[in-house]
């Protein structure tokens, strides 16, 4: 096939493709007129790439719009039924599972609580979540009537760092749940009904969140981010490509104190034992605090932050214990902050996670004053702090959101597999992959 510049006419066309399919995701409807300058094409390529797309059933006419004095103009968009996605958030008190069209709007949802108590260790059983995960994927499945076939794949947010290797596909490395080295996307192939054709995309919870706000939430229109998921540990995700999907950093981890408190990973000092929702609460407890018996992490928080801050009217005191070490994670979250402006420099700082959207409203501005304090003062006065705007379920969005991505970028085909080839396309490109 002939070449420019080391590319073959089938890149450029996979590239034309997938510049139709975003712009028209991101901005759509469009007319064929509006795409031209949009996409950088001609016309005429403009044409032939939306021709094929709508013979393809990618893209469908969405109305009209008038045009100055000629005929109406034709307006496109994404077809949402024209693919589906599935999104899986492993999180820390229950395994969700969603279904998506193509232009993400939910179609069937399942949850599965994980253990509330107990080792870490026994909530986090790799075979338990396995099973979450098979029976909440074919609970969607039959929920919305949709077929294996019609999914251009499954994502899932996990705790921990991802490896990829041509035979085992997705490995997690979860030292604070006790994951170690285990073969993940092995398990779920053999144990969720779906094609070896289906894809899975496996990777870390905050690194999701990040696409997620980066796509469709406060992240969008801004060249670089990170985004922080806060939740009973921390971790964050750069960004510094606007639909790029973002490394993620195991921040909670950084050193904050030498020889300080042991954290859940085994080392001692760690952000996450101080700023944690887990280390939260335990600081609380040894403080004096009274946390709820036998309650979640989320419940107790919740109780935490009643009593720190009880509602107005109520004629309650502030509880000084809770109230002390609250404004003292805050002080912690706000020196973890101000590494992540100094070290990248990002335009926004992005908070989300079901314990950072429950403490944001309370002191963020607090977080945001203390980041500005330690932090360098250029980098810091060209970042701002925000709580996300997808709220708790946005993990599971950016999971739904991995497959897309590999499909716009594949110019909206899938993954080609054939009978002499049992080992998927995408399998042996993803072994090339390099996740820290």
């Amino acid at each position: 096939m002939h070449a420019t510049h080391g590319r073959t006419v089938r890149d450029l066309r996979r590239e034309n493709r997938t510049a139709v399919l975003r712009t028209l995701y991101f901005d759509g409807p469009m007319s064929r007129l509006m795409l031209g300058p949009a996409v950088g094409l001609s016309s005429g390529s403009v044409s032939n790439v939306v021709a094929e797309l709508v013979a393809e059933g990618l893209v469908e006419e969405a109305g009209s719009v008038d045009s100055a004095g000629g005929r109406p103009q034709t307006l496109l968009r994404i077809s949402p039924g024209s693919g589906c996605m599935i999104g899986v958030d492993v999180g820390e008190t229950r395994v969700r599972v969603e279904l998506f069209d193509l232009t993400l709007n939910e179609l069937a949802r399942t949850e599965r609580a994980l253990a509330s108590s107990g080792p870490r260790t026994a909530r986090y059983d790799v075979d338990l979540v396995v099973r979450h995960v098979r029976d909440g994927i074919a609970e969607v499945l039959r929920a919305a009537r949709v077929t294996p076939e019609q999914l251009l794949g499954v994502g899932v947010g996990v705790p921990g760092i991802i490896a990829y290797t041509p035979e085992e596909g997705a490995v997690v490395h979860g030292q604070t749940v006790g994951w170690d080295a285990v073969p993940f996307e092995r398990l779920l192939r053999r144990a969720v009904d779906l094609p070896d054709s289906v894809p899975y995309w496996i990777d870390n919870g905050a690194k999701t969140l990040g696409q997620a706000e980066m796509w469709f939430g406060a992240g969008r229109g801004a060249r670089s981010a990170v985004t922080v998921l806060f939740g009973s540990g921390v971790g964050a995700c750069v960004v510094t490509d606007p639909l790029g999907s973002g490394r993620a950093l195991e921040w909670g981890h950084l050193t904050v104190s030498v020889r300080g408190r042991r954290c859940r990973c085994g080392s001692q000092g760690c952000l996450e034992a101080y700023a944690g929702a887990e280390s939260l609460l335990e600081r609380w407890a040894e403080a004096g605090g009274r946390p709820p018996a036998g309650a979640d992490e989320e419940t107790a928080l919740t109780a935490m932050l009643a009593a720190a801050y009880p509602a107005e009217g109520s004629g309650a005191a502030p509880d000084a214990t809770a109230l002390a070490v609250l404004e003292e994670t805050a002080e912690y979250l706000g020196a973890g902050f101000s590494d992540l402006i100094n070290l990248f420099q990002p335009e926004r700082i992005l908070v989300g996670g079901w314990a950072g959207l429950q403490l944001g409203t309370r002191f963020l501005d607090t977080v945001t004053r203390h980041a500005t304090r330690y932090a360098l003062r250029y980098p810091a006065s060209r970042t701002s702090v925000s709580l996300g705007t997808l709220g708790p379920e946005a993990v599971t969005v950016g999971a739904a959101l991995l497959p897309l991505a590999d499909f716009f970028a594949r110019g909206g085909r899938r993954p080609e597999t054939t009978p002499s080839a049992p080992t998927p396309a995408w399998r042996t490109a993803l072994a090339d992959r390099v996740t820290p």
